[in-house]
């Protein structure tokens, strides 16, 4: 049985709406001008009374009892006495007094014609004060609030409550798998549900229900965004796009209609693929964090969720989001029905990175010296966005030079543009730089010389973004696992700065601020996270750095007593007064390398990894073998 189509709602036609409003201001604006033209010209009461005994008037006419017209002489009218009036043509009119029978007395004197008629305009004063708004009123019922009383998505609201999600038709901006490099395991979780979308009745015919929704959840430029667009892109259906911010809007209930529109419209589209896009803006936990509940983001997130469950299981619309803190979102936004399967998009490994460097530069003339496999293996953490971005600084570098292909020598400068920002135009003075080249160099030989640490890549005493100096130290290999003595040579390293300044200076500087917070950072986490105090032990305890905003509890800063905040002060002051005296040590017992290091700093400004080496010119310490594990965090930028 087929259901009787409902009727079309009332909507006020725009085009024919405009077009009776240009023609009735152009039928206006032609009338005022007609009546500007013709109007007499307006004087004075004293200047009719002037005029009046000069007998430069030649009839005038009494409109009602407050005004009258009148004509002055043909012959008269380039006479002084009217050119003083401001007169150029004979009609004029003028305000009467309530006692104007001196002016009639000098008419009839001078022989003027003098006739009466009634005022014409007399009627226009109750039309402007009673009918012209009665009128107003009925055309703004008729026009705007009758048609919203029959359908509440219509009227003049439409364009405001209607989804402003972009839609992508199929076919058109194809994205596939082939310009998605790497992330194979999130590729070989969306191919069901391309599948699906392709073929719905092979799954309807063993009754197997595909996920209503995906979560990517990773961290910002790993290509949660692309990877949406591919899957529509090889599912070739309509792709709807929007950003989870612009449901929202001032007043309660906008942003709920626009979920309600944007559903509809992908129900009437399917199959198809919704991609939301920073869910967590309006995903949050309810009930939590600072604002309360009944907000206009807790009312477009309650539509969310009812629209997913009002999903039929094979109603072919697929619902992806994506988002960088899954830690913050609401749960029922995550049970099954809803967002029933989460894929991880985490950063790549190097041979990931060498297939997207391959995929934004395949339309870059690049020189022979350009080896993408050895920038891939040295851009250790970075997203497919931190490599494009280097790609394309590079590009305008050598477009800057004028070459013709892009060099090596771009593709570095480009790296430490992205990485540690592009150099400042600033001339310190020689004390200034060699307490610079003292901090910097040790930054580096301390890393040299610990065998648990990083190697330094580069180290400058180049001014750059806010920083006066700049020690780059990436890992030769990514690791993800890291034990207590990687961790405690790390905090040697952001010590030694600091301490090369107070054994050659006898004093310390402000530049160890970003230094010294880092490493404080990192001694408490290892403290009161990590389990690595045998004051302590093996105790996890939270210091508070949940941000409420986000959505999570109002809770008190900690959840340990005094004592135990005083063990926790007392324990990261150790790590960090042992890990200053260990850089002080071997400073002190490499002062040679650290005075030959400092000369070369200042000669050349930059030294690389290799220059390093071969000036140092020692064999450095083996790594020893380790079972410790702790989270990885990437590579270090030590800045002064």
């Amino acid at each position: 049985m087929t259901l009787p189509r409902p009727p079309r709602p009332h909507r006020p036609n725009p085009a024919m709406a405009i077009a009776l409003m240009g023609s009735l201001a152009l039928v206006l604006s032609l009338g005022l001008i007609l009546w500007i033209f013709n109007s007499p010209r307006s004087i004075d009461y004293s200047d009719v009374l002037s005029l009046a005994r000069a007998g430069k008037i030649e009839r005038v006419v009494f409109v009602g009892t407050q005004r009258l017209e009148g004509y002055i002489k043909p012959t008269e009218v380039e006479a002084p006495e009217v050119r003083a009036t401001g007169l150029t043509r004979r009609h004029f009119q003028a305000e009467l007094p309530k006692n104007h029978e001196r002016l009639t007395q000098i008419l009839e004197e001078q022989g003027v014609r003098i006739s009466q008629r009634d005022d014409p305009t007399a009627w226009m004063s109750p039309v402007l004060t009673i009918v012209l708004p009665l009128l107003l009123v009925i055309g703004i019922f008729m026009f705007l609030i009758l048609p919203r009383m029959r359908d509440p998505m219509g009227g003049f609201m439409t364009n405001y409550l209607r989804s402003p999600a972009r839609r992508y038709e199929k076919g058109r901006m194809r994205v596939t798998f082939d310009d998605v490099a790497d992330m194979e395991n999130a590729k070989s979780e969306l191919r069901e549900i391309i599948e699906f979308l392709r073929e719905p009745k092979r799954f309807e015919r063993l009754g197997a229900q595909v996920p209503k929704g995906v979560l990517l959840a990773g961290p910002p430029g790993t290509g949660k965004t692309l990877l949406a667009r591919a899957v529509a892109g090889e599912a070739d259906v309509p792709f709807f796009s929007i950003n989870a911010a612009e449901f929202i809007q001032l007043y309660v209930g906008v942003g709920a209609s626009r979920v309600r529109d944007l559903f509809r419209t992908a129900k009437e589209n399917a199959p198809c693929l919704i991609f939301i896009d920073e869910i967590d803006a309006v995903g949050r936990m309810r009930g939590a964090g600072l604002g309360g509940g009944a907000d206009e983001r807790e009312q477009t997130l309650n539509q969310i969720l009812g629209e997913m469950d009002g999903f039929s299981p094979n109603q072919g619309v697929i619902v992806i989001a994506a988002t960088n803190r899954p830690d913050v979102l609401d749960p029922a936004l995550l049970r099954p029905g809803r967002f029933d399967r989460h894929i991880t998009v985490e950063r790549m490994s190097w041979q990931g990175r060498l297939a997207v460097l391959k995929v934004h530069t395949r339309n870059k003339p690049l020189a022979a010296d350009v080896d993408l496999e050895q920038l891939a293996r040295q851009t250790i953490g970075m997203t497919g966005a931190d490599l494009r971005n280097i790609c394309n600084e590079a590009a305008l570098l050598a477009t800057r030079e004028g070459k013709e292909r892009i060099e090596r020598i771009d593709f570095e400068r480009a790296a430490d543009r992205v990485l540690i920002g592009p150099k400042r135009e600033e001339v310190l003075n020689a004390e200034e730089k060699r307490a610079t080249a003292y901090h910097e160099a040790g930054h580096a030989l301390v890393a040299w010389l610990i065998p648990e640490a990083d190697r330094p890549m580069k180290v400058s005493i180049i001014p750059r973004g806010r920083s006066l100096g700049i020690n780059l130290i990436i890992p030769e290999e990514e690791r993800y696992h890291h034990g207590e003595s990687y961790f405690k040579a790390r905090l040697a390293v952001w010590m030694g700065g600091r301490a090369a300044e107070r054994l050659v200076f006898g004093q310390a500087y402000a530049g160890a601020e970003d230094d010294l917070r880092q490493a404080t950072r990192l001694a408490r986490y290892m403290v009161t996270h990590w389990g690595m105090s045998e004051r302590i032990g093996p105790m996890s305890l939270r210091i508070g750095e949940e941000h409420v905003f986000l959505g999570k509890e109002i809770q008190q800063a900690r959840d340990f007593s005094e004592g135990m905040a005083q063990i926790v002060d007392d324990e990261t002051r150790r790590l960090l007064v042992e890990a200053e005296q260990r850089a002080t040590d071997l400073l002190r017992q490499h002062r040679s390398e650290l005075d030959r290091l400092v000369q070369e700093l200042i000669q050349r400004e930059e030294l690389s990894r290799a220059e390093i080496d071969s000036l140092l010119n020692v064999t450095r310490p083996a790594v020893a073998a380790t079972a410790d594990s702790a989270s990885w965090h990437g590579p270090a930028v030590d800045r002064t």
